[in-house]
């Protein structure tokens, strides 16, 4: 705690490189020294590569303006200047970073965005793949190529393609896959799957870091996954918006269709919000229920037919005993 207030009272005091190009008060000069302010420095490396783009974006339009004369009224507007609900979030995330640092710096009594409320947007974010469009896959890229190897990595373990790329020799033992993710630092452990533990030993694993690798021999970014599988699921037929984290929401979603709790689930695919895990397990519990509801029906309905034929018959009794007495 100590070595924090001492990074937070440096960010008030010193100006950080870049500090004196730019206005004093303004929202450049807030972000030059958020940019150089501990709290802001301890963030993954993607996350602040995510956050500087939109702030970036910000200073082109209000760089120059005065943090102190930012208001509750201004912030929304400012967000809706952005491309569609997600972006305009992502404004607002991004904004209370910025303004709650104000505060700490005291250029702000308040947080001008505490009462901002986000864009309310239905999205049902990446689809998940259907079986078909797995069959499909594994038809166009046989056992032992590198691609059907990210096929059965992804599928089998559930996890994010920037952990997928880092898998390696050194995450495996004994048959049991442990890792940290890369964006939650989640540490995951994991018995491997057939199918993806005979790929893995179709590999030359000598002095290999990585289970996925470039023609050249070197681990695949993740950019250069994403460009790389997007390939692959088009010659395989893969629509377009099918994505790799499509087949992680298929996995989760398989996993809550045999009966998996959301804990279970969790516990895999390592995710930390529990929200969307349950959104797969109540659908798979509406579809169990619907198939007991339909057995129920069907068996109801043969009891009924049993019930009208014996009716019929013992109607028919009676009307021959009539006749005959």
């Amino acid at each position: 705690m100590a070595a924090y207030n001492r990074g937070l009272a440096e960010a008030k005091t010193r100006l950080p490189a870049g500090a004196a190009k730019v206005v004093p008060g303004s929202f450049d000069a807030l972000a030059v020294i958020l940019y150089d302010s501990p709290d802001f420095r301890a963030l993954r490396q993607s996350t602040q590569l995510t956050y500087r783009r939109i702030i970036e974006s910000l200073r082109e339009k209000h760089g120059t303006k005065p943090v102190r004369l930012m208001e509750p009224r201004h912030i929304k507007p400012i967000m809706l200047g952005a491309k569609g609900p997600t972006a305009a979030n992502h404004r607002l995330k991004v904004l209370r970073l910025l303004l709650r640092f104000a505060v700490e710096l005291g250029w702000l009594k308040a947080d001008p965005t505490r009462d901002v409320k986000r864009v309310k947007h239905k999205t049902k974010g990446y689809p998940a793949w259907t079986q078909e469009m797995v069959d499909a896959y594994r038809a166009r890229w046989p056992s032992g190529t590198m691609q059907r190897l990210a096929l059965e990595l992804l599928f089998h373990t559930g996890q994010r393609k920037s952990d997928v790329v880092l898998m390696g020799p050194e995450h495996l033992r004994d048959g049991v896959l442990s890792l940290t993710q890369v964006k939650t630092l989640e540490d995951v452990t994991m018995p491997l799957h057939a199918e993806a533990a005979k790929e893995i030993a179709l590999l030359p694993v000598a002095e290999r870091k990585t289970f996925l690798q470039t023609v050249y021999g070197q681990p695949i970014s993740v950019k250069g996954f994403w460009a790389w599988f997007r390939k692959a699921c088009d010659a395989a037929g893969i629509p377009p918006g099918f994505s790799a984290h499509g087949i992680r929401k298929s996995m989760a979603a398989r996993a809550a269709e045999h009966g998996g709790s959301v804990k279970e689930i969790a516990a895999f695919t390592g995710h930390r919000s529990l929200g969307e895990i349950q959104r797969y397990t109540e659908s798979a519990d509406r579809v169990r229920m619907a198939e007991r509801m339909a057995a129920k029906m069907k068996g109801s309905s043969r009891k009924r037919t049993k019930g009208m034929a014996a009716r019929t018959k013992s109607t028919a009794i009676r009307r021959r005993t009539r006749e005959i007495f």
